[in-house]
């Protein structure tokens, strides 16, 4: 059985799970503040989600950034890198992509995580 989790827009769920493997995404809630504070919380809403599938950041296998700026790529890392800490064990492979993000959004995370 598929497992969804609605998010607050139309036509899209926030996170989903089939059997062992969860699916999530997220933005910052607050578009007013710059790249580091969006990253930080879009990470928060990250974890949150996967904790609601029965995952959690050191269970992701994949994830895709994509940011508005590449110029503020270096900023974003520094922010992901404290947050996923030190132990390479837990690193997910990753992708960055610079892309038109829409309105004041500089940031958006896609990931794929396992459960357990």
């Amino acid at each position: 059985m598929i497992e969804r989790k609605q998010g607050q827009y139309e036509g899209r769920n926030k996170s989903s799970a089939y059997k062992d493997l969860v699916w999530t995404v997220a933005t910052s809630s607050d578009k007013s503040v710059g790249i580091e504070k969006q990253t930080e919380i879009t990470l928060e809403i990250i974890q949150k989600n996967l904790l609601e599938l029965g995952s959690n950041k050191n269970r992701i296998v994949s994830a895709q950034v994509y940011i508005a700026k590449m110029a503020d790529k270096a900023k974003m890392d520094a922010i992901w890198c404290k947050w996923l800490g030190t132990d390479p064990e837990c690193w997910p492979q990753r992708a960055c992509l610079g892309v038109d993000l829409d309105g004041d959004d500089l940031i958006e995370v896609t990931v794929t995580a396992v459960r357990g």
